[in-house]
């Protein structure tokens, strides 16, 4: 198996993060104005919904396999054992969460009122264990993985030219919206024999894999609290339309922040096996290089959306979008905030094992979020949860620098 240079990793993710950039810029423009803040945002309302159930599925597994499979990439044995527990673990999940993701769209009237829109998003709860993506990321395989994500995406982008044509068409957006994901998690599980074997092994050890993947879940938990939150006390609190204005906010620092970060992307397992082999010159230089490119990158970003909020706004979803300015510049100073947490909780603790001070950090930002929110949203709608996401992405900057 061949272990490509950081510099590879890192272009490679870079033109999947070039991906990310361009094709909402293509997309977002074109649905927006045919849908409306109203028909994006119950999109938007649903796929902030799933993403909680998804996560609870997934548990800390994300990171956490990453890391395990960096470890033990050199020991073919030892990996395929490895890759079956925590499979393992994400599949038995997934049905638990599932019937409970059923139970949830039978019964809370706010999900009835658009019952096919969730189910089909739902299904990235099913198939999201195929994907695992861990494996490619801790293998370093992002070549595959560029290749294959900007791939699924072109189809996405035909079919939604293709299908969306009017305000009614909301569906078909979160359609489009999950197949690539959807897509790569099918493609994954079909490619996953050339770098293991799903033989069973025996003498499995899954108690070893549940405390650091707990201890990363509660991380996970309180991430989610104030990234996706928004768009749920939003949908709750206020009105699809609010949600649209924010999700538009949003799309822009999202963006952006997938530049700042791309390069943090490829280092978590190159960082876990210098760590392993006990490289530490070679783990600070590289920390080194990425905070110096998290700062070049992200404060142009971070002042150039502050300045041109309503012409970004404009550009991207038109006129109907305006609204959403204050939101927009309020939330541009996470592009940088975001980057140096990224930097220091997952390229840094992460690697050392000292999840449980990510987790207080995030915990801390989560709590943040939800009073601000709480208080700020009836009030001023989106520019209130964009206040409180900001202040929450300071907590955990503060948490973590100290």
């Amino acid at each position: 198996m061949q272990i490509r240079s950081v510099k590879f990793n890192f272009v490679m993710n870079f033109i999947l993060t070039a991906s990310n950039f361009i094709f909402p810029l293509i997309t977002f423009p074109y649905v927006s104005r045919i849908l409306g803040a109203s028909g994006t945002g119950k999109v938007s309302f649903a796929i902030s919904i799933v993403s909680y159930f998804t996560m609870a599925a997934a548990l800390g597994i994300p990171t956490y396999g990453i890391r395990a499979v960096a470890r033990v990439r050199n020991n073919q044995e030892k990996l395929n054992k490895t890759v079956q527990e925590i499979l393992s673990i994400h599949l038995v999940m997934m049905v638990l969460v599932l019937l409970a993701y059923i139970v949830a769209i039978d019964f809370i009237p706010r999900f009835q009122s658009d019952k096919l829109l969730f189910w089909i998003v739902g299904i990235t709860i099913l198939l999201d264990p195929l994907g695992v993506n861990w494996l490619y990321q801790g293998l370093e395989q992002y070549g595959y993985i560029a290749k294959r994500s900007i791939f699924l995406k072109f189809i996405s982008l035909i079919l939604m030219f293709i299908f969306i044509h009017s305000s009614e068409d909301y569906v078909f957006y979160g359609v489009t919206s999950i197949l690539a994901s959807a897509g790569s998690n099918v493609l994954n599980f079909i490619n996953l024999r050339k770098y293991v074997s799903l033989k069973p092994i025996g003498n499995y050890n899954i108690k070893q894999h549940l405390k650091p993947i707990m201890i990363l879940f509660a991380q996970v938990i309180a991430v989610n609290v104030y990234t996706n939150l928004d768009n749920v006390m939003l949908g709750f609190m206020k009105t699809d339309v609010d949600v649209g204005l924010y999700t538009a906010a949003v799309k822009v620092k999202t963006i952006l922040v997938s530049l700042v970060t791309s390069l943090g992307a490829v280092l978590l397992p190159r960082l876990s096996y210098y760590i392993t082999v006990n490289k530490k010159n070679e783990f600070y230089v590289l920390i080194r290089k990425a905070y110096n490119f998290v700062i070049v990158v992200a404060l142009p970003l971070m002042l150039f959306t502050i300045f041109y909020a309503q012409d970004c706004l404009i550009f991207l979803s038109g006129k109907g979008f305006i609204g959403a300015t204050l939101a927009m510049q309020i939330i541009a100073p996470t592009i940088l905030l975001i980057g140096l947490s990224n930097l220091l909780g997952i390229q840094v603790l992460t690697p050392l094992n000292r999840e449980k001070q990510l987790v207080y950090s995030v915990v801390a930002g989560a709590i943040a979020d939800l009073i601000l929110n709480i208080i700020f949203i009836p009030k001023m709608g989106a520019a209130g949860a964009a206040f409180g996401t900001l202040v929450a992405e300071l907590v955990v900057l503060l948490v973590q620098v100290f």
